[in-house]
Protein backbone atom coordinates (compact mmCIF):
# COMPACT_ATOMS: atom_id res chain seq x y z
CA UNK A 1 0.00 0.00 0.00
CA UNK A 2 1.25 3.47 -0.81
CA UNK A 3 1.83 5.43 2.40
CA UNK A 4 3.75 8.44 1.07
CA UNK A 5 5.12 9.99 -2.08
CA UNK A 6 7.47 12.83 -2.92
CA UNK A 7 7.45 14.51 -6.33
CA UNK A 8 10.66 16.25 -7.44
CA UNK A 9 12.02 17.62 -10.72
CA UNK A 10 14.93 15.86 -12.35
CA UNK A 11 17.20 18.31 -14.20
CA UNK A 12 20.88 17.40 -13.79
CA UNK A 13 21.35 21.09 -12.95
CA UNK A 14 19.99 20.24 -9.50
CA UNK A 15 23.40 18.72 -8.82
CA UNK A 16 25.65 21.72 -7.98
CA UNK A 17 28.82 20.46 -9.69
CA UNK A 18 26.81 20.11 -12.91
CA UNK A 19 25.34 23.61 -12.58
CA UNK A 20 28.70 25.14 -11.71
CA UNK A 21 28.52 28.88 -11.09
CA UNK A 22 24.75 28.89 -11.61
CA UNK A 23 24.12 26.36 -8.83
CA UNK A 24 22.63 29.00 -6.52
CA UNK A 25 19.80 29.58 -8.98
CA UNK A 26 18.20 26.28 -7.91
CA UNK A 27 18.86 26.57 -4.17
CA UNK A 28 15.14 26.94 -3.39
CA UNK A 29 14.30 23.89 -5.50
CA UNK A 30 16.96 21.78 -3.77
CA UNK A 31 15.72 22.88 -0.36
CA UNK A 32 12.14 21.91 -1.24
CA UNK A 33 13.34 18.51 -2.47
CA UNK A 34 15.15 17.98 0.85
CA UNK A 35 11.93 18.78 2.72
CA UNK A 36 9.97 16.38 0.52
CA UNK A 37 12.43 13.55 1.14
CA UNK A 38 12.13 14.22 4.85
CA UNK A 39 8.42 13.52 4.56
CA UNK A 40 9.21 10.19 2.90
CA UNK A 41 11.59 9.22 5.69
CA UNK A 42 9.01 10.15 8.34
CA UNK A 43 6.54 7.73 6.75
CA UNK A 44 8.90 4.84 7.61
CA UNK A 45 8.29 2.81 4.44
CA UNK A 46 9.48 -0.75 4.10
CA UNK A 47 10.08 -0.25 0.37
CA UNK A 48 11.05 2.88 -1.55
CA UNK A 49 10.66 2.97 -5.32
CA UNK A 50 12.13 5.78 -7.39
CA UNK A 51 10.24 6.44 -10.63
CA UNK A 52 11.59 8.67 -13.37
CA UNK A 53 11.43 9.22 -17.14
CA UNK A 54 13.87 7.66 -19.55
CA UNK A 55 14.34 6.97 -23.21
CA UNK A 56 13.33 3.59 -24.68
CA UNK A 57 16.80 2.09 -24.29
CA UNK A 58 16.93 2.91 -20.58
CA UNK A 59 13.42 2.10 -19.34
CA UNK A 60 12.62 -0.74 -16.97
CA UNK A 61 13.61 -1.69 -13.41
CA UNK A 62 16.89 -0.88 -11.66
CA UNK A 63 17.98 -2.80 -8.55
CA UNK A 64 19.27 -1.36 -5.33
CA UNK A 65 22.93 -0.51 -5.69
CA UNK A 66 22.60 0.38 -9.40
CA UNK A 67 25.18 2.96 -10.36
CA UNK A 68 24.90 6.24 -12.19
CA UNK A 69 27.20 9.11 -13.03
CA UNK A 70 27.23 12.67 -14.30
CA UNK A 71 30.25 12.20 -16.54
CA UNK A 72 28.04 12.82 -19.55
CA UNK A 73 27.58 16.33 -18.19
CA UNK A 74 31.31 16.88 -17.74
CA UNK A 75 31.41 16.11 -14.02
CA UNK A 76 33.37 13.28 -12.42
CA UNK A 77 30.65 12.31 -9.94
CA UNK A 78 29.22 8.83 -9.33
CA UNK A 79 26.07 7.89 -7.44
CA UNK A 80 24.31 4.69 -6.52
CA UNK A 81 20.68 3.90 -5.83
CA UNK A 82 20.20 3.21 -2.15
CA UNK A 83 22.65 1.10 -0.23
CA UNK A 84 25.13 -1.10 -2.04
CA UNK A 85 23.79 -4.59 -1.41
CA UNK A 86 25.83 -6.31 -4.09
CA UNK A 87 23.57 -5.22 -6.94
CA UNK A 88 25.97 -2.79 -8.61
CA UNK A 89 26.48 -4.66 -11.93
CA UNK A 90 24.09 -3.86 -14.74
CA UNK A 91 22.89 -0.85 -16.68
CA UNK A 92 23.84 2.64 -15.61
CA UNK A 93 21.03 4.72 -14.16
CA UNK A 94 19.32 7.12 -16.57
CA UNK A 95 19.70 10.80 -15.72
CA UNK A 96 16.39 11.10 -13.84
CA UNK A 97 17.23 8.24 -11.49
CA UNK A 98 20.82 9.46 -11.08
CA UNK A 99 19.47 12.81 -9.89
CA UNK A 100 17.18 10.94 -7.48
CA UNK A 101 20.12 8.92 -6.20
CA UNK A 102 22.07 12.14 -5.62
CA UNK A 103 19.14 13.64 -3.69
CA UNK A 104 18.84 10.52 -1.53
CA UNK A 105 22.58 10.53 -0.80
CA UNK A 106 22.37 14.22 0.11
CA UNK A 107 19.80 13.62 2.84
CA UNK A 108 21.12 10.21 3.91
CA UNK A 109 20.25 6.94 2.28
CA UNK A 110 16.95 5.34 3.23
CA UNK A 111 16.89 2.49 5.70
CA UNK A 112 14.29 0.86 3.47
CA UNK A 113 15.33 -1.00 0.32
CA UNK A 114 15.44 1.36 -2.65
CA UNK A 115 14.67 0.32 -6.21
CA UNK A 116 14.27 2.24 -9.44
CA UNK A 117 11.78 2.16 -12.27
CA UNK A 118 12.47 4.18 -15.42
CA UNK A 119 9.38 4.68 -17.55
CA UNK A 120 9.36 5.60 -21.20
CA UNK A 121 8.07 9.10 -21.81
CA UNK A 122 5.56 7.75 -24.34
CA UNK A 123 4.21 4.96 -22.12
CA UNK A 124 0.43 4.91 -22.34
CA UNK A 125 -1.46 6.28 -19.31
CA UNK A 126 -3.21 2.98 -18.64
CA UNK A 127 0.10 1.13 -18.51
CA UNK A 128 1.56 3.80 -16.23
CA UNK A 129 -1.35 3.38 -13.83
CA UNK A 130 -1.04 -0.40 -13.94
CA UNK A 131 2.64 -0.15 -13.04
CA UNK A 132 1.73 2.08 -10.11
CA UNK A 133 -0.91 -0.32 -8.82
CA UNK A 134 1.59 -3.17 -9.00
CA UNK A 135 4.14 -1.20 -6.98
CA UNK A 136 1.57 -0.24 -4.34
CA UNK A 137 0.49 -3.87 -3.93
CA UNK A 138 4.06 -5.11 -3.51
CA UNK A 139 4.46 -4.30 0.19
CA UNK A 140 2.58 -3.12 3.26
CA UNK A 141 4.27 0.30 3.38
CA UNK A 142 5.45 1.55 0.01
CA UNK A 143 6.82 5.04 -0.66
CA UNK A 144 7.47 6.61 -4.05
CA UNK A 145 10.00 9.21 -5.08
CA UNK A 146 8.59 10.47 -8.37
CA UNK A 147 10.96 12.41 -10.61
CA UNK A 148 9.82 14.52 -13.52
CA UNK A 149 9.74 18.03 -14.95
CA UNK A 150 6.76 19.98 -16.17
CA UNK A 151 6.64 21.71 -19.53
CA UNK A 152 9.78 23.00 -21.20
CA UNK A 153 7.97 25.67 -23.21
CA UNK A 154 7.31 28.50 -20.78
CA UNK A 155 9.43 31.24 -22.40
CA UNK A 156 10.97 32.21 -25.70
CA UNK A 157 14.35 30.95 -24.43
CA UNK A 158 12.97 27.67 -23.09
CA UNK A 159 14.29 24.41 -24.58
CA UNK A 160 11.00 23.94 -26.42
CA UNK A 161 10.45 27.65 -27.21
CA UNK A 162 7.24 29.39 -26.07
CA UNK A 163 3.99 27.45 -26.21
CA UNK A 164 0.95 29.30 -24.83
CA UNK A 165 -0.52 25.97 -23.68
CA UNK A 166 2.40 25.29 -21.35
CA UNK A 167 1.42 27.56 -18.44
CA UNK A 168 -2.18 26.24 -18.20
CA UNK A 169 -0.85 22.68 -18.48
CA UNK A 170 1.59 23.25 -15.62
CA UNK A 171 -1.06 24.96 -13.50
CA UNK A 172 -3.35 21.95 -13.85
CA UNK A 173 -0.56 19.57 -12.85
CA UNK A 174 0.33 21.74 -9.86
CA UNK A 175 -3.29 21.69 -8.68
CA UNK A 176 -3.45 17.91 -9.06
CA UNK A 177 -0.22 17.37 -7.14
CA UNK A 178 -1.19 19.82 -4.41
CA UNK A 179 -4.56 18.13 -3.96
CA UNK A 180 -3.22 14.55 -4.21
CA UNK A 181 -5.75 13.94 -6.95
CA UNK A 182 -5.01 10.71 -8.86
CA UNK A 183 -7.96 11.21 -11.22
CA UNK A 184 -6.68 14.63 -12.26
CA UNK A 185 -3.22 13.22 -12.94
CA UNK A 186 -4.74 10.45 -15.04
CA UNK A 187 -6.63 13.10 -17.01
CA UNK A 188 -3.37 14.64 -18.25
CA UNK A 189 -3.40 14.53 -22.05
CA UNK A 190 -0.38 12.47 -23.07
CA UNK A 191 -0.18 14.08 -26.51
CA UNK A 192 -0.30 17.60 -25.07
CA UNK A 193 2.34 16.60 -22.50
CA UNK A 194 4.57 15.43 -25.35
CA UNK A 195 4.04 18.64 -27.31
CA UNK A 196 4.92 20.90 -24.35
CA UNK A 197 7.82 18.55 -23.50
CA UNK A 198 6.63 17.64 -19.99
CA UNK A 199 8.93 14.76 -19.05
CA UNK A 200 7.04 14.07 -15.83
CA UNK A 201 3.76 12.93 -17.35
CA UNK A 202 4.40 9.17 -17.27
CA UNK A 203 5.94 9.10 -13.76
CA UNK A 204 3.07 11.23 -12.44
CA UNK A 205 0.59 8.74 -13.86
CA UNK A 206 2.49 5.87 -12.21
CA UNK A 207 1.93 7.78 -8.96
CA UNK A 208 -1.75 8.14 -9.79
CA UNK A 209 -2.12 4.39 -10.19
CA UNK A 210 -0.24 3.68 -6.97
CA UNK A 211 -2.37 6.15 -5.01
CA UNK A 212 -5.77 4.83 -6.09
CA UNK A 213 -7.86 4.28 -2.97
CA UNK A 214 -5.02 5.28 -0.62
CA UNK A 215 -6.76 8.43 0.60
CA UNK A 216 -3.60 10.53 0.75
CA UNK A 217 -3.41 14.29 1.29
CA UNK A 218 -1.19 16.51 -0.83
CA UNK A 219 0.98 19.55 -0.35
CA UNK A 220 2.65 21.59 -3.08
CA UNK A 221 5.97 22.70 -1.62
CA UNK A 222 7.53 24.51 -4.57
CA UNK A 223 6.74 25.69 -8.08
CA UNK A 224 9.04 27.62 -10.35
CA UNK A 225 9.95 27.78 -14.02
CA UNK A 226 13.59 28.83 -14.30
CA UNK A 227 15.07 28.51 -17.77
CA UNK A 228 11.48 28.20 -19.07
CA UNK A 229 11.08 24.70 -17.58
CA UNK A 230 8.49 23.98 -14.89
CA UNK A 231 9.86 22.45 -11.66
CA UNK A 232 7.37 21.13 -9.10
CA UNK A 233 7.93 19.68 -5.64
CA UNK A 234 5.07 18.05 -3.75
CA UNK A 235 4.34 15.47 -1.08
CA UNK A 236 1.47 13.02 -0.64
CA UNK A 237 0.91 11.47 2.79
Amino acid sequence: MLVAAAVCPCPPLLVPPVAGGAAHELDATRSACTDALGVLAAARPDRLVVVGPAGPAADGPYPEGARGSFRGFGVDLDVRLGRDRGAAPGRELPASLAVAAWLLERVGRSDAPVEGLAVGQDLEPARCAAAGREIAASSDRVALLVMGDGSACRTLKAPGYLDERAAPFDAAVARALGAADPAALMAIDAELAREVQAAGRAPWQVLAGAAEGAGLSGSLLHEDAPYGVEYLVATWT
